[in-house]
């Protein structure tokens, strides 16, 4: 009798272990599916603030020139603008990082809205810079990019940014050539609008579908002695921190100098057009477009699917190496088809390298640390935004197009001896 009562007792533990486990299972593909709808709201978002961005920008010096500001009063107003952005990319990150990459992005949504309602009253100079103080909180990109880094494995870090590429490719097809036409149609203003309630709607998104803590459970409880001592949005201490971690300060150095050279041509870019290439305005456009398909097609594909079978730090070493080609084929080119034939390994280089610093730097900090290191990494456009009109200015007038080739040139080369020669520790923080 004994023996029967255990027997059953036996059988009925396995048949309760056996619904748990399925219970489980089905609870851990529930996860999986919510982790997946979670990371394509961050892309819808990511892709819907860019296409706003890029609207505002091609209509943004027509409406300072019908305010009556000239080209060194608008030389000021984006001056303004990447000031902020560059010193609101670490604070940023820093907020993500205390408040959760929720709040993060919804704050990004909201300060977007404010953004374009400003825009939309601007109509007197004051009015005009004044709307360019909510950008120090607009970085939608690395608000998409902390939660992806939240909901992602190291393994799967790489490929799941590389994504963003599409976002960026559709953002910049879709938004200039809606801003020109909405524009050209129904007046300045309209594009604004649009944007102020498309920030809205994101905001909306944002606080509907991201959940309120993105990280992994076991990812919430860090050591102590890895976790930010500093409760203040803004700290250099911070920063240093930071760049002790063992090869952050040599990634970091990396992916400032490489894609200096070329930030600064693309600065002069729309003077080179028009003087080098001898562009109209619509052929300019054409040329951005087809820099956005490569963009969706390089990043959006190839750098994910390298990422699966090579080591982050060959592709890094790979993109260093094409840059310096890039560079050479650059110093040589003649026409406006010579750079349609660059600008394919000129991506691919430029996009490699975004995706894999990234990637690399947040898993060589703690969890608790990478939206200040993504915030760190944002902030490097905006800083070659502040000092590319005067070198490139000086660059292109005293040497001509040329010199930004063999600037590149010369750079990477550097580099890319000192990334055989170096031995760049490197740690993943899971």
């Amino acid at each position: 009798m004994c023996t029967m009562n255990a027997k059953a007792i036996s059988e009925g533990e396995e048949e309760s272990s056996g619904m748990r486990n399925e219970i489980l299972g089905e609870s851990g593909h529930s996860g999986e599916v919510k982790r997946r709808q979670v990371i394509l709201v961050a892309y819808l978002i990511a892709a819907l603030d860019l296409t706003f961005l890029f609207m505002q920008m091609g209509i943004i010096p027509y409406l300072a020139k019908s305010l009556g500001l000239d080209s060194v009063g608008f030389g000021y107003l984006q001056t303004t603008f990447g000031v902020l952005q560059l010193v609101g990319g670490y604070i940023f990150g820093r907020f993500a990082d205390q408040f959760g990459a929720r709040a993060a992005l919804i704050l990004s949504c909201a300060s977007g809205s404010v953004f374009f309602l400003l825009m939309s009253i601007s109509t007197s100079i004051p009015l005009l810079f004044l709307s360019r103080l909510p950008g120090v909180f607009m970085h939608g990109v690395p608000g998409a990019q902390k939660i992806i880094t939240d909901m992602t494995t190291p393994s799967q870090r790489a490929d799941a940014l590389g994504k963003l590429g599409f976002c960026f490719g559709i953002a910049l097809i879709s938004g200039s050539a809606l801003g020109g036409i909405l524009s050209s149609k129904f007046g300045n203003f309209v594009p604004v609008y649009i944007g102020l309630v498309g920030s809205l709607i994101n905001t909306l998104i944002a606080v509907v579908w991201i959940p309120l803590e993105t990280k992994p459970e076991s990812d919430q409880h860090v050591t102590e002695h890895s976790t930010s001592q500093s409760g203040s949005l803004f700290s250099i201490a911070e920063i240093l921190r930071l760049m002790k971690f063992p090869g952050v300060m040599e990634v970091f150095i990396v992916k400032v100098f490489s894609g200096l050279p070329i930030g600064l041509f693309m600065i002069m870019f729309s003077i080179i057009s028009m003087d080098f290439f001898g562009l109209e305005a619509l052929e300019s456009g054409y040329l951005m477009s087809y820099f956005g398909v490569l963009q969706m097609v390089v990043q959006g594909l190839l750098v994910g699917k390298l990422s699966n079978y090579f080591a982050e730090m060959t592709l890094l070493r790979l993109s260093v190496f094409i840059f310096a080609s890039v560079g050479l084929g650059m110093a040589l080119m003649r026409t406006v088809w010579h750079y349609c034939i660059i600008a394919v390994p000129l991506m691919f280089a430029f996009s490699m390298m975004t995706t894999i610093t990234n990637s690399i730097l947040t898993k060589a900090v703690p969890s608790s640390d990478t939206g200040a290191m993504l915030g760190i990494c944002a902030s490097v456009q905006p800083l070659t935004r502040m000092v590319g009109p005067t070198i490139g200015g000086v660059l292109y007038k005293q040497f001509g197009v040329s010199s930004f080739g063999y600037l590149q040139l010369v750079v990477n080369i550097g580099l890319f001896v000192y990334l055989l020669k170096s031995k760049i520790p490197l740690r993943e923080m899971k």
